[in-house]
């Protein structure tokens, strides 16, 4: 089957599978155990290991790590698009490359400096040193203080369930869930050519191309047209899922509002073929433009609401179990929930925008948990009631319940640190099977592992 079908035939599915699945649930990504395992095990088709050809002097190899890379064929030489994490999966790359091209490698292209797109480069270039592109603020894709690093590398590892058995994976949402990582990184080159502001139109290897700032999933971040080909790299600024505008592992404000506008620029180039940074390519200009406008009205319509919500009062846990997609786009196939989630989204749109606090004069000195769980305890009857409650809330599957009472009792002198511990381990696993928003499954899985583990400490942070 020819590629464009069965990628038609693929996002058809998923939006038969999601239809399903918004009538088995009212709200957020959690669905019935069995369908949300379906639905990820269709989106894991998305990033079967293989080499598309895009048009006749286009590839992208898919699969071969999280992140995809793209070759462009030149009349003496070949362009690169993203390198993946490191040279080991880059090299196989490479060598699949090969079969379709022999030409030296003129010239790397980093759309951002997330890890995933950089740390290869070395495997694809011979005795020659490529001219590298980036923009001139690349470096600037996470945001987030080094000092937070230890934390952020532990979250980092549960979002994508690095950890997690063979049984217990599924994917990480827009990637395959096992990569090669052990030598991420050590395949980077400095970039040599910075892309200013105002974009790049050039020549390389006889190919007309052009450079587009397109700040969105990182401020670094910018997308390639080929305007022979009609060809257009998004990188991280699209995928076929809906986009992870706020990571759990940790990241600064991601400018939401920027992302959109970006997207919506793409939308303008109507490319006849769409290459994300990761997943399928979309084919043909009608459906590869609409896809694109439907992207940057999803983004822009969460941020609308979010933002309408804070002027009107409301909270941010409010907003997070309000703001919803437009009904139009709510089973489009491409903005499932795999990988970002609305409900992060809203909070960092809230977090970004104002900050931590809500405005709710309750919440500006809020009581310490001790002494929260104390009166918690007290309104249920005592411990012991308490405890009950929360035996009763995972009896009848009431998951997130179980978890907060699981929380609560941890901190009381006389509770059963021992049972609130297994309650949580069940609760978060319970969850688990029910999501198919990859992050928060491996998220949760990867917790109550280590819970089990005695990883954690006592007071589980």
């Amino acid at each position: 089957m020819h590629v464009s079908t069965r990628t038609v035939c693929l996002l058809l599915g998923l939006a038969v599978a999601f239809g399903v699945a918004s009538r088995a649930a009212n709200a957020d990504t959690q669905v019935e155990p069995t369908i949300a395992l379906k639905m990820l095990n269709a989106q894991q088709q998305q990033f079967g290991q293989q080499v598309v050809k895009v048009t006749d002097n286009v590839y992208t190899a898919v699969g071969f790590h999280g992140a995809n890379t793209s070759m462009i064929v030149g009349t003496d030489g070949v362009i690169i698009i993203d390198t993946l994490k490191g040279p080991t999966s880059a090299a196989k790359a490479a060598e699949a490359f090969r079969k379709y091209s022999d030409k030296p490698v003129k010239a790397i292209i980093y759309t951002h400096s997330h890890g995933d797109h950089i740390g290869g480069a070395s495997a694809f270039i011979g005795d020659e040193r490529p001219d590298i592109y980036a923009t001139e603020s690349f470096g600037s894709a996470e945001g987030v203080n080094k000092a937070v690093a230890p934390v952020k590398a532990k979250r980092n590892v549960r979002q994508f369930g690095r950890k997690l058995s063979p049984s217990e994976s599924t994917n990480r949402g827009v990637a395959p869930a096992n990569t090669d990582d052990s030598d991420g990184g050590k395949g980077f080159l400095a970039p040599t050519v910075k892309v200013p502001d105002s974009g790049l139109k050039t020549t390389i290897a006889g190919v007309e191309i052009e450079f587009h700032i397109g700040p969105g999933e990182t401020d670094d971040a910018m997308f390639i047209w080929l305007p022979q080909n009609q060809v257009l790299f998004a990188g991280d600024n699209f995928y076929s899922s809906f986009p992870n505008l706020y990571a759990i592992r940790g990241t600064a404000y991601r400018d939401v509002l920027s992302w959109s506008e970006s997207v919506a620029k793409m939308a303008e180039l109507k490319p006849h073929v769409l290459v994300p940074g990761h997943t399928m390519p979309i084919r043909g200009e009608q459906t590869a433009t609409a896809v694109l406008n439907d992207y940057s009205e999803a983004i822009r319509s969460v941020y609308d609401q979010t933002v309408r919500g804070i002027n009107e009062g409301k909270s941010p846990d409010q907003l997070a179990h309000e703001v919803e997609l437009p009904k139009r786009l709510k089973d489009k196939p491409y903005l499932i929930e795999f990988y970002g989630s609305v409900p992060h989204a809203v909070r960092a749109i809230y977090a970004g925008l104002l900050g931590w606090f809500d405005g709710n004069p309750t919440t500006l000195s809020p009581l310490e948990p001790k002494l929260k769980a104390k009166h918690i305890a007290e309104l249920a009857g005592g411990t012991q009631e308490l405890t009950e409650q929360m035996e009763a809330a995972l009896a009848k599957q009431d998951y997130k319940w179980a978890l907060e009472l699981s929380d609560y009792l941890k901190w009381l002198h006389d509770g059963d640190k021992k049972r609130a511990r297994k309650v949580k381990i069940e609760a978060l696993r319970g969850l688990a099977a029910r999501e198919y928003n990859a992050p928060n499954r491996n998220y949760y899985l990867s917790y109550a592992n280590e819970l089990e583990s005695g990883q954690l400490s006592e007071l589980w942070f």
